[in-house]
């Protein structure tokens, strides 16, 4: 267990940049395990460096990948669904258990964050202290030619506290009349959403189907996709389907159906799935020839079987999306600013109930996103 003495520390109510105001509330991940590796106490505010800015947290959404890095989930060793390995107290440090190899405990998680700029390091002028801004998770440090990436709250502490520093080129001010609990909902979930409609190139001429759509990217993905105009087919939970529909869907199925039933009739051009698993296989045999399929996850599990033949016959694309692209997160915020989507917030919770949160969060009874607010 890492040594964490050195953190124990009282709380500021606020941060006005004082000596004695050097320290805040936040959740530290101190390793792979169950809800137990979760610590609320007192951290120091990180101070920005040349390039930084140093935003206070008006709100930080939960998501399927905080709990996948405290679970070790990423490690290949793991073979299950999330909600299998959710609360592992026998789940041990692993060496791949992050999304570019080991995961940097102690860690304070947290990828999404609507903030208010507070301070600036050197060199940094903009966006102006007091603006609400949205951080971009996902950061392309060699350029947007090259598909590394690094992810804040994977490689480096995160939102789940009462102040986050960033890049300055990763935060982006957006003028509209949501609430800061609504904005903590957009960067994780439609930035996934939107980055994996952008892959597989959209538009208003494909039918599309979505699975897992009452989840946080799977809702995401629906109103993305009618923004571009497409026909949305979507998969979700019998007790969710009427809420998906006045999302957008034109056809509902619920799920555990049989895709692949001739009675069905399917012929999708786009298959965005994060959910994989045992349904993997029937998602290839809807697809038209030509078709392409992106996913960025695998809630049901990652180990999957598929008929090679579906996939060269058809002529089909497989598309994994991580990093996301440039023009991804800049349409975000104007489709915000425009009103073309509209958050789903399903619940808020302080940030000291983190653990309660994450354990509703994986019951999977929700539509939309989960919050987090810190103490101010």
């Amino acid at each position: 267990m890492p040594d964490l003495s050195y953190l124990q520390q009282p709380a500021p109510d606020r941060f006005d940049g004082s000596p004695e105001q050097s320290v805040m509330k936040a959740v530290v991940t101190v390793g792979n395990g169950g809800y137990d590796m979760l610590r609320y106490i007192d951290v120091p505010v990180p101070v920005p460096g040349p390039g930084e800015v140093l935003l206070k947290v008006l709100g930080a959404g939960v998501n399927n990948t905080e709990i996948n890095t405290r679970i070790g989930w990423y490690s290949s060793s793991v073979e299950g669904g999330t909600e299998q390995r959710s609360d592992s107290s026998e789940a041990a440090d692993v060496d791949d258990g992050g999304w570019n190899g080991a995961t940097p405990f102690p860690l304070i998680q947290g990828t999404d964050c609507c903030g208010e700029v507070v301070a600036w390091g050197d060199g940094v002028t903009q966006p102006e202290v007091g603006k609400r801004v949205l951080v971009r998770a996902c950061m392309r440090p060699k350029g947007f030619a090259s598909l590394d990436n690094i992810w804040m709250a994977s490689d480096f502490d995160g939102a789940f506290a009462q102040y986050v520093k960033v890049p300055a080129s990763e935060v982006f001010e957006v003028d509209c009349d949501w609430s800061s609990t609504e904005l903590a909902t957009i960067p994780c979930a439609y930035g996934t959403a939107e980055n994996m409609l952008h892959r597989a190139g959209v538009s208003a001429s494909d039918r599309v189907l979505v699975t897992g759509a009452s989840g946080g990217v799977g809702s995401a993905v629906v109103q993305l996709a009618k923004r571009r105009g497409a026909h949305v087919t979507a998969v979700a939970g019998a007790s969710k389907l009427d809420a998906i529909r006045h999302l957008g869907a034109d056809e509902v199925i619920p799920r555990g159906a049989d895709l692949s039933d001739d009675t069905r009739k399917l012929c999708v051009d786009v298959v965005i799935d994060n959910v994989a698993g045992e349904q993997f296989g029937q998602l290839l045999k809807v697809m038209a020839p030509g078709g392409r399929y992106a996913s960025s996850g695998a809630i049901a599990g990652p180990i999957t079987t598929m008929d090679m033949r579906d996939f060269y016959l058809k002529d089909l694309t497989l598309i994994g999306c991580t990093a996301w692209d440039e023009p991804v997160f800049a349409n975000l915020i104007r489709y915000i600013e425009n009103g073309e989507i509209r958050p789903l917030v399903a619940k808020t919770f302080k940030l000291q109930d983190i653990a309660v949160a994450q354990e509703e969060f994986l019951k999977k009874a929700h539509l939309g996103n989960f919050v987090l607010v810190p103490p101010h």
